[in-house]
């Protein structure tokens, strides 16, 4: 049996006894204010493109692009008014503001579209957080591809949101393993120096995995090597400047030195094996589990470690309330 498309709607009910039943009477009458609420939920559910005033459409929900600027689209404002817009974009209604709407998929568009000071070509669909999230990642996966960091800051913004991991994976087609990569580089590398970088569409996933995992074992401040930069190093490509960066994070990490405020890693050990080492930095305090002293109870930590975490914190709290 084939499977039925989530945004599309669902076909009307019908049945036998219905369909022999000519003079039955509507449930509602198709006369005044219930006519007009009527014909707003088929516009709603119907296939049709509307149009709609930019201004009425918010730009919220999770970002699948680093930013969008008005030169990003000058071409596109160009070619809309040239040509007229295309490609519809996809928007929910919002219940809680009516005549208002959400954008699901078609920033580059909408904002291109408000530039132009043309009304958007919408498709209205109303959708769960879940529904929109897979609309917007299948419509990316069709058109133009974000890049790997851009994937990352998206999927670990969707994470800390409450999303199921199941509708992340979804929306974006990938797996577990490659979903742990992504939240493992968008966790480590400061989210202001991603946007320093941009989206750098030619770095894949390796360099950005090997420069995070450069961050984090040799504790280098990000930051701080972002700001020994000139004025002229936003002036290059976003690749340049990853180029730029990571260059940079080399010679510290092949220094040999940890950079000022740190301190050595301090082992924690049980009848002389060694469990796991502390790392205290000015900006974070990490405990690391290699795993290849103690693996099974990396393991362990790994599946209670959030548990354990919060027992800490409660233990904690409890301490500082009692004094």
């Amino acid at each position: 049996m084939a499977r039925r498309n989530i945004f599309q709607p669902p076909p009307p009910p019908e049945s036998a006894s219905e369909a022999n039943q000519p003079d039955s009477k509507p449930r509602f009458p198709n006369t005044g204010a219930m006519s007009g609420v009527k014909s707003t939920l088929r516009d709603l559910s119907s296939n049709a493109v509307r149009e709609i005033d930019p201004s009425l459409i918010d730009d919220g929900g999770p970002k699948d692009r680093l930013t969008i600027t008005d030169a990003d689209v000058a071409d596109l404002v160009q070619s809309i008014r040239a040509h007229g817009q295309q490609v519809p974009i996809m928007v929910r209604p919002l219940l809680e503001n009516p005549g208002r709407y959400r954008i699901v998929y078609g920033r580059r568009r909408l904002l291109a579209l408000k530039l132009a000071g043309i009304p958007a070509k919408a498709l209205i669909r109303t959708l769960t957080d879940e529904q929109a999230i897979l609309a917007q990642g299948q419509e990316n996966s069709v058109r133009l591809d974000p890049s790997f960091i851009e994937k990352a800051l998206f999927v670990t913004d969707l994470t800390d949101g409450g999303y199921d991991q199941s509708v992340v994976l979804d929306a974006l087609a990938i797996d577990r393993p490659m979903l742990s990569r992504m939240t493992k580089v968008a966790r480590t590398l400061p989210l202001s120096v991603v946007q320093f970088i941009g989206a750098a569409h030619g770095i894949g996933r390796r360099r950005w995995e090997e420069l995070a995992d450069l961050v984090r074992d040799k504790e280098i401040d990000l930051d701080a090597l972002v700001a020994t930069f000139d004025e002229g190093s936003r002036l290059l490509t976003s690749d340049e400047r990853f180029a730029r960066l990571s260059d940079a994070a080399l010679k510290v990490g092949h220094s040999g030195t940890t950079q000022a405020g740190t301190a050595p890693a301090l082992p924690v050990t049980y009848n002389g094996s060694k469990v796991a080492e502390i790392k205290d930095t000015p900006r974070s305090l990490t405990i690391r589990f290699t795993g290849s002293d103690q693996p099974e109870f990396t393991r362990w930590m790994r599946e209670h470690a959030e548990t354990e975490v919060l027992r800490l914190y409660q233990a904690w709290r409890s301490a500082t309330e009692a004094d």
